[in-house]
C-alpha cells in the first residue's frame, strides 16, 4: 500500500529559483560544504511521534482531527505495522538519513510488561529489516515515561518504587531496541520528572532517585555493549510547574553533582529553551561551552504562548545562529538535527507533512551556506576576529596569568592602581547586527 501517492520518490533538488513546494531549493544532500556533504553536516532526523502519531490535538482540542490512512486497521499492532510502513515510505521520499522514536510510538503498550515487550520486539525486527532495505538509520531512541496514567507523579522521581520499577522495565527494553537498531544515542526526557507543589514533594530525594535511575540505565547499556552517548534533554515546565531538568544550566549542574558527566551530553530543544525564558542560541552556547552539546531538536515556540507548540523551524536568523554554534564545536558527532515539530491542527492532509519538513530543511541548508561564508570571512561567531580582539587582553601579560591561576588579588590591585581607570570600549552590537543582516538578506546564496 502507498500512503503518500502525491509525492514522487525522492523529493528532488531544483535550486534557489524553484517555486515547487515539493522540491528543495537549498538542501542538496550531496553538495560539499567545508569538505563534507550537507547531509553529513545537518544529519536530519524525522520525529516518529509528531509526524506519524500526532493527531492535531492541542490544549483546547483533545480529540484528534487528522485522518491518517495508516491508522485504519483493526488492532493496535496492525496500526503499528502500517505506521512503520508509512514512516519508511516518508523517510525515503523525503530523503532524510535518520529518524528518532519513543518506544510507545512504534509499538503499543500491552496488558502486561511481557506483552509490551513482545510488541516492541516484533516492531523492532520489522524496523531493522526496513533500515537494511532503505539505508535509513536510527539516530536515537527513548522511552515514553510520561503518557501512561501510572506516571502522573513522575517516573524515576515517583514516590512509589513500583512505578520506578515499571519505568526501569521500559527503559531497559527501549535501550535494547536502540542497540538493536544501531542508534548512536539514547535520550532521557523527564516529561513528568518534576513537581507541582513543594508541599507534598521531597525534592532532594526525588533528585537522588533520578540520578540512581540514570546510573542503572547507563550500567545496563554498557553491559550490553552500547558505545553511544546518553542525552539529557532540558525542559523547564509543562506539564509540571518545575522540572528537574529545567534548562542546560540545571542539567549540567545535575550531571556534575551526581558524577554522570562522562556518559551524558545534552539534547537541546529550541521550544524548551523559550519555555525556560532563554533563546535557542543561549541554550546551545551553554551546552557547547561545557563540551556537552550532543544533539538538537529543531523546532520553535510561538512568542507569548506558554506551552510547547513545536512549530517547524522557519527563521533563517535563528538557524544561522544555531549553526554558528554547532559548526563552531565541529558538528554533532553523536546526535543530529531532529525535527521535534508538528504541523498545525488545521493542516489535515498528509502532503502537509512534506511541505513542513521540506521548508525547514531548506532553511537550515541555506543557513549552513551562510554560516560557511561567515566562517570563511572570520567576522562573526566565537572564531570571529571581533570576539578574539575583544578578549585579547586575557591572552597576554597579567590577563594571561590571571586565567592560568598564576596571580593574586594583591597583584591585581597593584596593576589596577598603576593603570588607572580603564578606557570604555564599545561592544559594537548594532554594527555586528547590521553585518549579520547583510549575510542573511543581502547576499544571494546559490
Amino acid at each position: 500500500m502507498t500512503f503518500f501517492p502525491e509525492v514522487d520518490e525522492p523529493i528532488p533538488y531544483q535550486g534557489p529559483d524553484s517555486r515547487d513546494p515539493l522540491a528543495f531549493r537549498y538542501y542538496d544532500r550531496t553538495r560539499k560544504v567545508a569538505g563534507s556533504t550537507m547531509e553529513r553536516h545537518l544529519k536530519f532526523a524525522v520525529a516518529y511521534w509528531h509526524t506519524f502519531k500526532g493527531g492535531g490535538q492541542d490544549p483546547f482540542g483533545p480529540d484528534p482531527v487528522y485522518d491518517r490512512p495508516w491508522n485504519d486497521a483493526p488492532t493496535p499492532m496492525e496500526v503499528a505495522r502500517r505506521t512503520l510502513d508509512a514512516a519508511f515510505e516518508f523517510f525515503t521520499k523525503l530523503g532524510v538519513p535518520y529518524y528518532c522514536f519513543h518506544d510507545r510510538d512504534i509499538a503499543p503498550e500491552g496488558d502486561s510488561v511481557a506483552e509490551s515487550n513482545d510488541y516492541l520486539d516484533e516492531i523492532v525486527q520489522r524496523a531493522k529489516l526496513k533500515q537494511s532495505e532503505t539505508g535509513v538509520k536510527l539516530l536515537w531512541g527513548t522511552a515514553n515515561l510520561f503518557g501512561h496514567p501510572r506516571y502522573t507523579h513522575g517516573a524515576a522521581t515517583n514516590p512509589d518504587p513500583r512505578v520506578f520499577a515499571h519505568a526501569a522495565a521500559q527503559v531497559r527494553r527501549a535501550i535494547d531496541a536502540t542497540i538493536e537498531l544501531g542508534g548512536s544515542g539514547y535520550v532521557f526526557w523527564g516529561g513528568r520528572e518534576g513537581y507541582t507543589s513543594l508541599i507534598n514533594t521531597d525534592m532532594g530525594r526525588e533528585r537522588e532517585q533520578m540520578a540512581a535511575f540514570l546510573r542503572l540505565a547507563v550500567d545496563y547499556a554498557r553491559r550490553q555493549g552500547f558505545q553511544g552517548k546518553f542525552f539529557l534533554e532540558p525542559k523547564a515546565r509543562e506539564p509540571s510547574i518545575h522540572q528537574y531538568d529545567f534548562d542546560c544550566g540545571h542539567c549540567l549542574n545535575f550531571l556534575r553533582e551526581f558524577d554522570l558527566r562522562d556518559d551524558f551530553m545534552l539534547n537541546v530543544e529550541a521550544n524548551h529553551a523559550t519555555l525556560a525564558t532563554h533563546s535557542f542560541e543561549h541554550e546551545l552556547a551553554t551546552a557547547a561551552a561545557a563540551g556537552m552539546l550532543g544533539s538538537v531538536d529543531i523546532n520553535r515556540g510561538l512568542e507569548g504562548v506558554g506551552w510547547d507548540t513545536d512549530n517547524f523551524a522557519m527563521s533563517l536568523r535563528e538557524c544561522v545562529l544555531a549553526l554558528l554554534i554547532i559548526r563552531g564545536q565541529g558538528g554533532l558527532r553523536w546526535g543530529g538535527l531532529n525535527f521535534d515539530a508538528k504541523v498545525r491542527r488545521g493542516s489535515f492532509d498528509t502532503v502537509d507533512l512534506f511541505y513542513a519538513h521540506i521548508a525547514s530543511m531548506d532553511v537550515f541548508a541555506k543557513a549552513l551556506l551562510i554560516v560557511e561564508r561567515v566562517r570563511q570571512d572570520g567576522v562573526l561567531g566565537l572564531a570571529g576576529e571581533r570576539i578574539r580582539e575583544r578578549y585579547a587582553g586575557y591572552r597576554r601579560g597579567l590577563g594571561r596569568k590571571l586565567m592560568a591561576g598564576e596571580t593574586t588579588l594583591e597583584e591585581l590591585e597593584d596593576w589596577a592602581g598603576s593603570l588607572g581607570e580603564p578606557p570604555r570600549t564599545s561592544g559594537r552590537q548594532e554594527e555586528l547586527e547590521s553585518i549579520l543582516n547583510d549575510y542573511l538578506y543581502s547576499t544571494r546564496i546559490e
